[in-house]
């Protein structure tokens, strides 16, 4: 890659999507091995571990929508992957046994991608990173601010 600085690497908006696009691409083939997209991995390994978890938990765990979480569960259970049961007004989500059989392959990817990427920027770096990442999306998402914050200098 070029040493030349883009203009915008001083903006966390572009810095954190030119970010997420490199760790999409490396997630989509760590876990090509699955058959599985990595977000569609990641909620079976958890509702693997948890079986009868209910979609809103996912929702909670994964940081997704309620929305993103009933489609990707339409496409598990259309896969056979998952079976949905009705439990008064809830719904549980338990694994198949298809899924439960991915479970060690779904583990090997993810630990492979964490390998993959901490061979690259060093596993002190990628764990610090991690960590301030989160703690950047927690303060962004608990902030309470109803006004958009004005950008006075770039």
């Amino acid at each position: 890659m070029s040493e030349q600085k883009s203009h915008y690497c001083g903006c966390l908006y572009y810095s954190a999507n030119a970010l997420a696009r490199v760790m999409t691409k490396m997630a989509d083939e760590a876990f090509a091995p699955t058959g599985l997209a990595p977000s569609y991995a990641l909620m079976l390994m958890g509702i693997n571990q948890k079986p009868g978890i209910q979609p809103k938990q996912i929702s909670e765990y994964m940081q997704l929508t309620p929305s993103t979480v009933t489609r990707l569960l339409d496409k598990l259970e259309g896969n056979g992957l998952v079976e949905k049961q009705a439990q008064g007004r809830n719904t549980a989500i338990f694994p198949t046994e298809k899924s439960l059989a991915l479970q060690t392959q779904i583990k090997a990817c993810w630990q492979g991608l964490y390998a993959h990427y901490s061979s690259l920027l060093g596993e002190e770096t990628a764990k610090n990173l991690t960590g301030e990442i989160y703690a950047a999306y927690q303060a962004l998402t608990d902030s309470t601010a109803s006004e958009t914050p004005r950008i006075e200098s770039i």
